[in-house]
């Protein structure tokens, strides 16, 4: 029940924001727990927009996404109703801002699950980075509940690095 409800938000979601964003939107992506498929019933929903032609500023970038949130209130109220306490948190950037990577990325490099993305625009920043981690190194470690990166393992000290 949980999963089938949390993907049906997941894909009302991804269709008022293709709807909201139009010929701007350029990816979408999900990630965290339900990219993991561990979602829990307290879990929010992760998700990164990748728009052309953003307004400067995360509050106004947030404030154009009102409304697609109010769209999604009575789903969201429904799911609650149910015991699901879940919530949106986007991220929302720019191509230009994606294409200079994020520590966010690290961890969709295997948890995202791309829901649109037509030109293959995040699939390539997330092949890139995963080819970079691959060239160094990189492994990425559970320490209880958490996730930590250890990027170069053979890292000296003094030496510089780039992603």
């Amino acid at each position: 029940m949980l999963q089938e409800s949390l993907q049906g938000m997941v894909e009302r979601l991804l269709s008022e924001v293709r709807d909201f964003y139009n010929e701007r939107l350029v990816s979408l992506a999900v990630f965290g727990s339900f990219g993991r498929g561990t979602p829990s019933f307290d879990s929010d929903i992760d998700f990164l927009i990748i728009v052309r032609d953003l307004p400067t500023g995360r509050m106004k970038r947030i404030r154009e996404f009102e409304a697609i949130e109010k769209n999604l209130s009575s789903m969201i109220t429904a799911l609650h109703e149910k015991g699901i306490h879940t919530s949106l948190s986007p991220v929302i950037k720019s191509p230009e801002e994606a294409l200079k990577g994020s520590p966010l990325f690290l961890d969709m490099v295997e948890d995202a699950k791309i829901l649109f993305d037509p030109e293959g625009f995040f699939a390539g920043v997330l092949a890139r980075l995963r080819n970079r981690l691959q060239d160094l190194g990189s492994r990425r470690v559970r320490l209880g509940n958490a996730w930590y990166w250890v990027l170069k393992p053979d890292i000296k000290a003094g030496e510089v690095f780039e992603l």
